[in-house]
């Protein structure tokens, strides 16, 4: 960001939300997972700071993240391949944890192990993001947002309508008039009265995107440190929030929340809607990805294509519809696929029905299989299966 004083360090966990879609992350960090047809999840909150001028950006790491550092290498595609600052990978492992695993139970312990690359960076606030939520966020008005309130922490939220089953997984950030959080409620759960239909409420969200100023960060995370705290939701935003200045930052803008697997789907079925994936995929403030130099699409003579997002590389010869078939996919003569999503290099043999599905890196479904799920219920097939 321009401007000395309004220079800001991104921190981005990668792996801080596996559990939640344990099927896609069992061999890969959240920040790996695959979407949209080309992307990884990482690539969204990256090209955010990117977008926003952030040059300095360190990817906090767990475990499974082999993938990760294939996909982010230098950091060459988002012009962070640099010799002052850049993109820098940090292991999960540090001097400050109090665990006897070694590996960090949750996001102050982790940044009390990469203590070190704070205190070195010359920039005056930190953004830090997970990489579960889908969105194009612009840092640079969250930043002057934060400064006209001289607040101590900016936490970003999305309001919308959930179900009470969908924030059994959520932060719920309650504010004020004046924007200042004086609640906060992590993972609710709600009674539920047998038979009757599940109650929608309007919800104030964590997108799980933090600002703050270098110092108060180093600060915290000393201090939490000190009282064997770790976690930053619950000793931090939770009970101190009637202590310090936090305020909630409203983001007005399109965003999905990806955590669970039936959030994946919908998220990635969402991309066929107009208006969603342009304002996701806004074109002044472009989604950086890994290149791969493939050869285009191609189409058989009876293919039959509508409503679908085709990566590079793909051979289609059957029926897809409302699908994202990423890199390299081939669907076979007379096949059907809807309402699918079809990992990297997945084959799909000769007059296969598919419907439903989230099919992984590597699947090779032979000829006449016949896969069927649901909206609620993808079927899932692991990466490498053979069906």
């Amino acid at each position: 960001m321009a401007g000395k004083e309004k220079s800001v360090t991104g921190i981005i966990f990668a792996n801080m939300h596996d559990n939640t879609i344990s099927d896609l992350t069992k061999l890969r960090t959240t920040g790996s997972v695959p979407f949209g047809g080309r992307y990884r999840m990482i690539d969204f909150p990256l090209s955010n700071m990117v977008n926003s001028g952030i040059s300095s950006v360190g990817v906090i790491t767990k475990s499974n993240y082999q993938s990760l550092l294939d996909h982010l290498g230098s950091g060459n595609e988002w012009d962070l391949s640099r010799k002052t600052g850049g993109l820098l990978l940090l292991p999960p492992y540090g001097n400050a944890v109090h665990n006897s695993s070694g590996l960090y139970r949750g996001r102050l312990e982790a940044l009390a192990n990469v203590q070190r690359f704070i205190e070195r960076s010359t920039d005056e606030y930190v953004v830090m993001c997970d990489c579960d939520t889908i969105a194009n966020v612009d840092f640079k008005k969250i930043l002057n947002y934060h400064i006209q309130k001289g607040a101590d922490i900016t936490a970003v939220y999305g309001r919308g309508s959930y179900t009470h089953d969908e924030l059994k997984t959520k932060t719920i950030l309650n504010v004020n008039q004046d924007d200042l959080v004086y609640d906060v409620l992590i993972r609710p759960k709600f009674s539920k009265i047998e038979g009757e239909e599940a109650p929608v409420a309007e919800a104030n969200v964590s997108l799980n995107m933090f600002l703050m100023s270098r110092e108060f960060l180093l600060n915290t995370v000393r201090d939490a440190a000190s009282r064997n705290q770790y976690n930053f939701e619950v000793d931090i935003i939770q009970h101190s929030c009637k202590e310090l200045k936090i305020f909630g930052y409203k983001y007005e803008g399109a965003y999905s929340q990806i955590d669970s697997i039936i959030n994946y789907h919908k998220a990635n079925m969402e991309l066929m809607n107009f208006e969603k994936r342009t304002a996701i995929f806004d074109e002044s403030r472009p989604i950086y990805t890994k290149i791969r130099d493939e050869a285009p699409a191609k189409y058989g003579l009876g293919a039959c294509v509508t409503n679908s997002l085709i990566a590079d590389g793909c051979i289609i010869e059957g029926t897809v519809e409302n699908c994202v078939l990423f890199r390299g996919v081939k669907i076979g003569k007379h096949a059907t696929v809807k309402n699918s999503i079809i990992m990297q290099d997945a084959v799909i043999g000769e007059k296969c029905e598919m419907n439903h599905v989230i099919a992984d890196k590597d699947v090779t479904l032979g000829s006449y299989r016949t896969l069927e799920g649901t909206e609620n219920y993808p079927v899932f097939v692991d990466k490498g299966a053979r069906v």
